[in-house]
């Protein structure tokens, strides 16, 4: 069922909902850490952002929410331009971005996301005390309101972000490997959220290391290594001579059953 706690829909639009048109962003040294990046993706789709370590996701995130600037290109959110309605992105950072002493409950973090709503220096008003109970209810959260966010596990801290990132009214929602660290349990957890998201019109892209959860669980996948190096469904994008590009010397590629599958180090398939 859809639940108008989630999404506050989009009016008189049919703009996708992220154009990324020939982005380049950040520096490693004196080379951009992503460059001419470009892709679309409609209101709704579940997209999973692979590379390898230093192929450019999370500087392609942070460029998308105003963290860093990008030097060429355009991005736009449903029609914005992304600088002028970074309320309608929601960011969930990597866990080891996120400082997890402070003694702040759970519903006090996912209030954090209602900051641009309440403006500065403002107590929150009764509707923005209902908006967090709703998303905390809707995504299985309401029984940890209270608990500080320190004493949570691995799943919980992330789930909890999610909420956090979806009570500023977001419309396209940004993870960055969120099944890092976490134990299968912890996965499925976050994997029912977004099939709650998904199910409630919310457009979804996931950085993730996780080759088989991109393929089998993700509508399309965009593959980086600085540049696009394929974006389009999984059957189309697991190819070995695709992979091979992206994941350049860190992998060995080998066919079976016609299926890619990947031996790597341990360090060829992760951050970005």
């Amino acid at each position: 069922m859809r639940d108008s706690s989630i999404i506050t829909p989009i009016q008189h639009t049919h703009a996708p909902a992220l154009e990324v048109q020939a982005v380049s962003a950040g520096y490693v040294g004196n080379v951009s850490a992503i460059e001419n990046v470009t892709f679309t993706v409609q209101k709704g789709e579940r997209v999973a952002i692979i590379g390898a370590n230093g192929a450019g996701k999370s500087t392609l995130f942070k460029a998308m929410v105003g963290l860093i600037p990008f030097t060429h290109g355009h991005i736009s959110i449903f029609g914005e331009d992304c600088r002028t309605s970074h309320n309608l992105v929601g960011y969930v950072p990597q866990y080891e971005a996120i400082d997890w002493s402070f003694p702040l409950t759970v519903f006090d973090v996912v209030m954090m996301g209602r900051t641009r709503q309440i403006g500065w220096f403002r107590a929150p008003s009764k509707h923005d005390r209902e908006r967090v109970q709703a998303l905390l209810h809707t995504l299985g959260l309401s029984w940890l309101a209270n608990r500080q966010i320190g004493e949570l596990s691995g799943g919980q801290k992330r789930r909890v972000f999610i909420a956090r990132a979806l009570a500023q009214e977001t419309q396209v929602l940004l993870m960055d490997e969120p099944f890092n660290g976490v134990d299968s349990v912890a996965e499925q957890e976050i994997m029912a959220m977004l099939d709650i998201l998904t199910a409630n019109g919310m457009t979804i892209l996931l950085a993730t290391h996780d080759l088989g959860k991109a393929s089998r669980l993700f509508d399309r996948m965009l593959i980086l290594n600085r540049r696009v190096v394929a974006f389009g469904t999984p059957q189309e994008v697991m190819q070995p001579s695709v992979l091979r590009q992206a994941y350049a010397g860190t992998v060995e590629v080998f066919m079976e059953d016609g299926q890619a599958y990947l031996l790597a180090d341990e360090h060829g398939c992760g951050g970005g």
